[in-house]
Parts: C-alpha cells; sequence; structure tokens
C-alpha cells in the first residue's frame, strides 16, 4: 500500500514540510508510480523552465553539483536538442546518465538505458519512424519532473520509468504492464548526443545481477571516458550486440558498437536497477555504489536528494514578489547548481586532463567549466552561496594547468574543448584570491595564470610583439583582445593583492590594451591589420558567425566589454555625457545584423542582447557615471521580460547556469561587473525582502521598502542603520552579515550620483 513521506527543509528557522505520497522500495512488490505533492521551497522549482525555445536546459533528476545527471533522450533534430532533450518533442530514446545544462553545443548523452516489451530491438530506429526501432512516444501530460524525482510513461510499452540520483548513482525504477510478456531493458553504449561519437564500448556480465561496461566516446570532448556498473534487483540475463548483430554465447564483448539486451523474467512486474559511473574504472563505479547506494530504497532516495537541495536553495530565503518570480528565482539557483560536475571516485581518484588516472589530490575533482560563460555572474555566485565548493573548484582548475599545460578554456569529461574565446578560468581563480578563499596557494594560481596568459593560445603571442591582435592574423581579434584585456586585469589584482608589484605592474599594462582596438572616429572597438589600420568595410550591427572581428556578437555589444576598467573606457568617450548617450542608444537603436549572424544574438533590446553573455554587466554601467537609476530601470525591464516561468521561458542558452545566475543576482538586487573584484553594483530588487545565508553561517538581508512594479528607484539606503550613499556593496559586507535597506520609489533619484559613491574599480 502506499505510504506518505514528509521530506522536511529549514529556510529561515521555519520548517517546511514537503510531502511525497510513495510506496515501498522493494523491488518484489507492484510499486505504483510515485506521487508527489510538493510544498515548500522545492515547489518553486519548475524543471521545465528552459527545455524549449532556445534554453537548452536539462530534463531530468542529480544531486547537486553531481557527477549522474539522468533523464530522458530524443533524437537530436539540431541545435535546439543540445541538452538531448525539448520540450516540443515526444519521443524517448532512452534514459541517459550524462547530459549538458543549456550549452549550445551538444555531447554526451552516454549510457543509455531503455526499458521495452515485445520484441526486442537494440537501435533506437528515426524521428521519423520510431516504429523501427526501440523508441517509445511519451506526452508531457504523464510525465512528472521534480529535481530529485522523474516519471516518465513510455507510452507504446505502457512502462512506468521513475528516477533519482545521487551524486554518482542514477537508480531507475521500472514498472511494466501486468500482461506477461517479453521484458528487457537495452544497454545502448553506442549512441550519444548530437556530435558525440562512440570509439570504443564494452560490456560484460559480472554475476546474475550485475552488468559492467564502458565507453569511449569523441565529440565536443575529443577524449571522453566513462565507465558504470549496473547492479539490478532481479537476477538477469545479458544478451550481447556488435554492430547490432547478437553475439552467441559470449558474456563478455569490446568494439566500438556494443549493446546489450538485459532479459528479464516474462512475469515482472517491477525491476530497479542502480547504475554508478565513475571516469577511472569500472570497480571504481562499483565503489561508487557501495558508498553512495548500498540499499534498495527508491524512496528514500529521493528524500535524500530532495533534502540536499532544500539544503542548497534554503540559502536564500525571499519575501514578496509574485509565485511566477518565485519560480524563475528558485529554478535559477537549481539550474546554477548543476554545474560543475564531480569528477571523480568516492575515493577520490579521477581522470586527469592529461588522462591519465589519478589519485586523490585532497579535493574533488570536477568538470563542465563553461567558463566564457559563467566567469561573469554563475562562479561570483558560488563564493557567496557555494564558498565551501569553490576551493575544490579552483584546486581542479589548477591541477589540469599542471596536467595540460595550460588552465582550463571549456573543460568537459576529461579533455578540454577549448570553444569559445579566452582563458576565463583567469577571472575565476583572480576572483577567490581576492575574496580571500582559503585552501587556495596564491603562489600556484598567479604561475599558472600567468603561464596560461603569456602562452601562444589563440592570439595571445600577438599581445607579446605588438600590444594587440592583428586582424587580418587572427580571427574574432577584438573579442579575443578585450576578454584577454579583462583577465590581465584580474591577474593584476589579484598579484596587488599577494603582494607581488612586479606582476601586478605587467599585468596592469597589458589590461590597458583594450585601448589598442579603440576608433576614436566611429567610437567603436574596431579589428586593426598588422600594419595598424582598421579593417574595412566597417557595419557595427553586422555579425558573421566566427568570421570577424567579434565572437557572437557586433560592435555595438562589444563596445562595453571593459569591466575592469569602466572608467578607463569612459575615458574614450571623452566625457560621462558622451559614454552615457552613446549606452542610452544602445538600448534603442535598430540594425541588420546579417543572414549569417550567430543564433546566440537573442534578448535584443535595441542592440543589447541579453540572450548571450558577452554584454550581461552593460546595464550595470550606469553608476559608474552617477546614473544608477538607468540600471535600476532596465534590471527590472529585463527581469520582467526575458524571463518566464514557461518552458520557453529564456531569452537565450542557459549555458550552465549563467542565464540564471544572472537573474538570481539582480533579482537579489547587485550584480558584480568586474568579476573579480569584489564589487557588486546595486540595481533594482525583485523581492521586498532577500536574505542570504553565507557558507560561515551569517546572514545578510536586502530589504527593499515600499517595493513595487512602479517603485523600482532607490531613493536612498541605510547598511546595519547607517546612511548608505554608495551605489555598490562590497562582497566582504554581505559575507559579515547585516542589513542593507533600500527604500523605493516610483521617480528616479540622484542616489549614488556623487563621484565619491560610485562603484570603485581598485
Amino acid at each position: 500500500m502506499p505510504r506518505r513521506l514528509e521530506l522536511t527543509g529549514v529556510l529561515g528557522g521555519v520548517v517546511l514540510p514537503l510531502l511525497l505520497a510513495a510506496v515501498q522500495a522493494t523491488a518484489e512488490n507492484d510499486p505504483k508510480p510515485a506521487q508527489i505533492s510538493r510544498k515548500g521551497i522545492l515547489q518553486w522549482v519548475d524543471t521545465r523552465i528552459g527545455t524549449a525555445g532556445h534554453g537548452h536546459t536539462f530534463m531530468g533528476v542529480a544531486a547537486p553539483f553531481g557527477a549522474v545527471q539522468l533523464g530522458p533522450g530524443n533524437f537530436n533534430k539540431g541545435w535546439d536538442w543540445c541538452s538531448g532533450y525539448h520540450a516540443s518533442d515526444s519521443i524517448c530514446i532512452g534514459l541517459a546518465h550524462l547530459h549538458l545544462n543549456g550549452t549550445g553545443c551538444s555531447d554526451t548523452g552516454d549510457l543509455i538505458f531503455m526499458p521495452t516489451t515485445g520484441t526486442p530491438q537494440v537501435c533506437p530506429g528515426s524521428q521519423e519512424d520510431p516504429d523501427s526501432g526501440y523508441a517509445s512516444r511519451y506526452s508531457h501530460q504523464r510525465e512528472t519532473a521534480t529535481p530529485a524525482y522523474y516519471r516518465l510513461h513510455l507510452d507504446d510499452y505502457g512502462i512506468e520509468a521513475e528516477l533519482t540520483a545521487t551524486e554518482r548513482v542514477g537508480f531507475h525504477r521500472y514498472g511494466f504492464p501486468e500482461t506477461p510478456g517479453s521484458r528487457q531493458i537495452v544497454i545502448n553504449l553506442f549512441d550519444g548526443n548530437g556530435d558525440d561519437r562512440a570509439t570504443e564500448t564494452f560490456l560484460e556480465q559480472e554475476d546474475d545481477r550485475t552488468i559492467r561496461g564502458y565507453r569511449y566516446s569523441t565529440g565536443w570532448s575529443k577524449r571522453q571516458r566513462i565507465y558504470f556498473s549496473a547492479r539490478f534487483s532481479i537476477p538477469v540475463k545479458l544478451d550481447i550486440y556488435r554492430d547490432d548483430r547478437p553475439v552467441e554465447g559470449s558474456s563478455v564483448e569490446r568494439g566500438v558498437n556494443i549493446k546489450g539486451i538485459v532479459r528479464l523474467p516474462d512475469d515482472t512486474q517491477s525491476v530497479s536497477v542502480k547504475v554508478g559511473i565513475s571516469p577511472v574504472s569500472m570497480s571504481g563505479a562499483d565503489r561508487n555504489i557501495e558508498s553512495e547506494l548500498p540499499g534498495w530504497d527508491f524512496e528514500e532516495t529521493v528524500r535524500r536528494t530532495a533534502r540536499k537541495w532544500e539544503r542548497e536553495l534554503d540559502k536564500v530565503a525571499v519575501e514578496g514578489a509574485d509565485d511566477r518570480t518565485r519560480r524563475i528565482f528558485y529554478t535559477g539557483l537549481y539550474h546554477a547548481f548543476l554545474q560543475p560536475a564531480l569528477f571523480n571516485d568516492c575515493d577520490g581518484r579521477y581522470r586527469g586532463a592529461d588522462g591519465m588516472v589519478h589519485e586523490d589530490p585532497g579535493h574533488e575533482t570536477y568538470t563542465v567549466f563553461s567558463l566564457w560563460d559563467t566567469y561573469r555572474a554563475a562562479h561570483p555566485l558560488y563564493t557567496l552561496l557555494q564558498a565551501g565548493r569553490v576551493p575544490d573548484m579552483v584546486l581542479t582548475m589548477l591541477d589540469i594547468h599542471d596536467e595540460q599545460g595550460m588552465l582550463p578554456v571549456w573543460h568537459l569529461y576529461g579533455s578540454d574543448t577549448r570553444e569559445m574565446i579566452g582563458i576565463q578560468s583567469v577571472p575565476v581563480i583572480a576572483d577567490a584570491l581576492m575574496k580571500g578563499i582559503p585552501g587556495i596557494d596564491s603562489r600556484r594560481a598567479l604561475r599558472a595564470m600567468k603561464e596560461s596568459m603569456t602562452s601562444d593560445y589563440k592570439g595571445l603571442g600577438w599581445l607579446r610583439r605588438q600590444d594587440y591582435i592583428s586582424a587580418d592574423k587572427e580571427g574574432e581579434s577584438v573579442a579575443k583582445g578585450l576578454e584577454y584585456a579583462l583577465a590581465d586585469g584580474c591577474i593584476a589584482l589579484a598579484a596587488r593583492k599577494a603582494g607581488d608589484g612586479e606582476l601586478a605592474r605587467e599585468f596592469g599594462r597589458r589590461a590597458r590594451f583594450y585601448r589598442n582596438y579603440w576608433d576614436p572616429k566611429t567610437r567603436f572597438f574596431r579589428g586593426r591589420n598588422a600594419d595598424g589600420s582598421f579593417r574595412e568595410p566597417f557595419d557595427p550591427f553586422r555579425s558573421t558567425h566566427r568570421n570577424d572581428d567579434y565572437c557572437e556578437g557586433t560592435g555595438w555589444q562589444y563596445t562595453w566589454l571593459v569591466p575592469h576598467d569602466v572608467q578607463g573606457l569612459v575615458s574614450l568617450f571623452g566625457s560621462e555625457e558622451a559614454f552615457a548617450a552613446k549606452l542610452d542608444s544602445l538600448f534603442t537603436i535598430e540594425g541588420d545584423m546579417g543572414e549569417q549572424a550567430s543564433g546566440d544574438i537573442s534578448g535584443l533590446i535595441g542592440q543589447y542582447a541579453h540572450g548571450n553573455e558577452p554584454g550581461h554587466h552593460t546595464v550595470y554601467l550606469y553608476p559608474y557615471v552617477g546614473q544608477q537609476w538607468k540600471t535600476a530601470r532596465l534590471v527590472r525591464r529585463i527581469l520582467g521580460e526575458m524571463y518566464t516561468d514557461r518552458p520557453d521561458g529564456l531569452a537565450g542558452n542557459e549555458d550552465c547556469g549563467q542565464m540564471s545566475s544572472w537573474y538570481v543576482l539582480s533579482a537579489m538586487g547587485f550584480y558584480p561587473v568586474n568579476p573579480a573584484l569584489g564589487i557588486y553594483v546595486l540595481g533594482s530588487p525583485a523581492f521586498d525582502r532577500v536574505t542570504l545565508r553565507t557558507h560561515e553561517g551569517k546572514r545578510f538581508t536586502v530589504i527593499a521598502e515600499n517595493n513595487s512594479e512602479e517603485n523600482i528607484y532607490i531613493q536612498s539606503a541605510e547598511l546595519d542603520g547607517r546612511p548608505y550613499p554608495y551605489s555598490y556593496i562590497r562582497h566582504a559586507d554581505l559575507l559579515r552579515g547585516g542589513t542593507l535597506r533600500l527604500k523605493m520609489g516610483p521617480k528616479p533619484s540622484d542616489f549614488g550620483s556623487d563621484p565619491q559613491h560610485r562603484p570603485i574599480e581598485q
């Protein structure tokens, strides 16, 4: 009989029940699908947000920052299937254990399990003809999705598939129709998502309840290795297929295209499967199961994982605003906390960027570093709400440097994709040093940053020879130059804090190289040829994907990518008035970006593109010239227009938590323009009260008095009861705890306009 399980979480000292009506977790019973009624903080997480449109978000179950992201996959129909799943689809090709959340490229979709009935098939078929393979239709009306529990009814088979997960183990439970007949589970090691291609696969039946194997693949990640061990709740028999043909009498097989049919007794009503994964070995996957999920209690696993999510989401308590805003906010936190993903076994062993297995380094190892995106807001958010994990993330980056000779660019499951531009692990490491995150050797970190930024990677060699990247020698020269200057500025800050004056001066000089792309006549950053001339023709509206001076952007959008030296950027315009006038124009001017423009340029307000990352700080530049009220107005507009609580609720790709982190920070009332300075520029909070619980247990509260849809402008502020005229707040102030009280009103004010009260840059 079903029983009620009560899950509790603490938010601001108040116990909030999370009710879950479920069934006993014994495979011998005939369990009915769990029915979840959510109350408390998890009721505000809607995992469907971002699964439609161009959000590319993950659908399924995972523990916070877990190695396993277990969920359904569709046939890949193009760019909007980068996560493997899209809300417009209704055909399931299996339940995979690795997924990406919101990326602009496809990969993973590894280790596909699919329960079926009837005649066994090992190929999924096709989107046009799903009946030609084992794929099944499904309906979103019979789909249940929460962070810790997922259920899908496979219509073609009448099977209820239920999923939950720990950090390194995916837990499946399948309920079959009452009518006896052939039942089996397909293990598909060949297929992945998008361009991911298997290079070697292996299956073996270790005993009558354990099947193990591995999948090596190449794609976006050039050298991915994932090992697994699957334990079944009942005895099973494995039939192995090579190149989609049965292999007679073999319980062990290796090849590029190895698949398996796990045969179940014809009268099976329910079966549970625990699938441990490992980047190291099959035995490592076995140990991960023993460490994290030794028993078979499905509901208890759901409850434990739900509590983990509650603990993470409880780090921020909000009051005021409507249900829609709460859903967007807490779903944003959920999306931000899905990655980086653990990439080591429970004993600490991991596979390094050199392809070798390394023993426990004394910290957790992570992967899925979408750094060109996440250095801007997601990683600063982690320093506030995940400070206990930040040292391990940074130490992982330093280990990657030691293993591959350079800091990570876009690390994905054992190799660096080198996707996007810049080496934007540098701002993340510098931010940790600037904020005094413990456990990081500053000398080791500075050495790794310097060695990486003085390499020949993607145009860096030009900076040693002529202080700018030649447009006729290197593509995306302006975008690369601006990103490198930003990273150099971050090194200068960290070196100064560490007392290394020589390094600070060297990189402080390089941080000003952005000026070498400035054209005073057009007042845009432009590509310059090796002879010093500006590249022609020039159109600030035009964007040619990866074949011009910018990266997923235009001259209008890249004009503002100097967050480490805003006053220097202002000086290029000649006056604060000229800077503000040009910035005003960004949000109103219209122009044709051309047919070859990147699809990432989305969420437009004028030429400001909120759907892509390079401009995320731009709306927060007004306080630097004393016009904080314009930031407040634009922030409220973006919060209201670019995010919704629908499946198509994101203006662009989620990009591993960056899009959501912008929302979370902005809804709380502030944003880090310079990602490594530890200064947050004030905007306009979406809530009446926000309370942050820091890693040290302190609480910082932002109170917005008289806050409403009309009262969006800060009139005055107090910090701990004292007048606070500054248009920014320090990271150190947040960590100490206290209360920032903002008095809101319906009209712009001169709050923060005095030059002494504007955001600092040193």
